[in-house]
């Protein structure tokens, strides 16, 4: 019966080590995944087709007759090897004169705060300092003349958009560009920086979402 118990203790001994050291590699590997402000390896600048986030939101302020086509979505850091650190603490209220610079490059006030405080925080520059970063980035990319904001709708296949722009920016690799719709809508164009918001390579996740053949480009409000 003694020799029963000791054997037991052992098995009991030897489960509880291999539970701890379960749990310190369970740690050990939700640490690197962990939101640093700063700690990322390249940004994704995101360009959004307003008219066609206009058709589901009519009553949004970017969607009253400003006229406008591809509007800042965001500046959102990325790691390579897939997703993305958000909400970096410390998550700062936007000062006044922060604010002021933000709505140069948003189309709306609640898209400033939603941007700065989920993908902003994360890059490790302070407000000012991502604003100004987020501003280098729009001014390097040139939108195609074929799609500034018109009048009627046009169509185009999701590859010729992407090809458009790497024609209007020759250091976009083919790998560097994803084209995002919301259903037979063209919704976004996603263009892959370095930190240094030199074109690049996309990270692991990011690709062009859209069904094969003709999407519909709406035209202007």
């Amino acid at each position: 019966m003694k020799k029963l118990f000791t054997i037991m203790a052992l098995i009991a001994l030897t489960v509880g080590s291999i539970g701890l050291s379960s749990a310190r590699q369970s740690h050990a590997n939700k640490a690197p995944t962990e939101s640093v402000a700063g700690v990322f390896d390249y940004y994704l600048l995101t360009l959004s087709w307003s008219p066609t986030f206009c058709l589901t939101h009519k009553d949004d302020p970017q969607c009253t007759g400003k006229g406008y086509g591809f509007v800042l979505h965001g500046l959102w850091p990325q790691y390579a090897k897939g997703g993305w650190p958000e909400s970096c603490p410390p998550v700062t209220t936007l000062s006044a004169a922060e604010t002021a610079k933000g709505m140069t490059l948003f189309p709306t006030k609640k898209l400033l705060d939603h941007e700065w405080s989920k993908h902003g925080t994360c890059s490790g520059l302070g407000a000012m300092g991502y604003f100004d970063e987020a501003d280098k980035a729009v001014a390097a990319v040139t939108i195609p003349q074929e799609l500034q904001p018109f009048s009627n709708s046009y169509y185009f296949e999701a590859q010729e958009i992407a090809d458009l722009f790497r024609k209007s920016n020759p250091g976009i690799p083919a790998d560097g560009i994803a084209v995002i719709c919301s259903g037979p809508e063209l919704s976004e164009v996603r263009v892959c920086m370095g930190k240094d918001l030199q074109f690049g390579a996309c990270g692991k996740g990011v690709k062009t979402q859209c069904r094969a053949g003709d999407i519909r480009v709406p035209p202007s409000r």
